[in-house]
């Protein structure tokens, strides 16, 4: 292994201490359009679909739910097969009868009726995202 002297040592140092300091955003900051459908809830549906490889669906789009503590939906029925995931927080969700908790970085399904409701018990935003598949 090498000399490695102050200079270098010192580059690598800050080179590791802002790496450590950026933390990833949690939602997109352009190409969006909010919505607010029930109150401390914002859906953020991002711009654009994309064409699917997925046998059975034409395109799949993205949005998130973002609910503030304290903050429920309503529990409509999908329009859509789709595919969720915790990415801030933890919501308790309720799912054709069916009640779990979805903790940060949590993923499930649901399909085109599926009805579930989002609870956000705690007191943090939770943000859910969605990825919309399309038939």
């Amino acid at each position: 292994m090498s000399k490695i002297d102050r200079r270098s040592a010192l580059g690598i140092a800050l080179a590791a201490a802002s790496a450590a300091l950026v933390k990833p955003a949690a939602a997109q900051a352009t190409g969006y359009k909010d919505m607010t459908p029930w109150p401390g809830v914002v859906v953020r549906e991002y711009e654009g679909e994309t064409p699917s490889l997925i046998p059975g669906f034409k395109t799949v789009s993205m949005r998130d739910v973002i609910m503030q503590p304290g903050a429920k939906t309503m529990g409509p029925p999908m329009m859509n097969a789709m595919i969720c995931h915790i990415t801030e927080g933890e919501l308790r969700l309720q799912q054709d009868g069916k009640t779990f908790t979805g903790k940060k970085n949590f993923v499930w399904t649901c399909n085109k009726e599926t009805k579930e409701q989002a609870y956000n018990d705690g007191n943090v935003v939770a943000i859910m995202r969605i990825t919309d598949l399309k038939a």
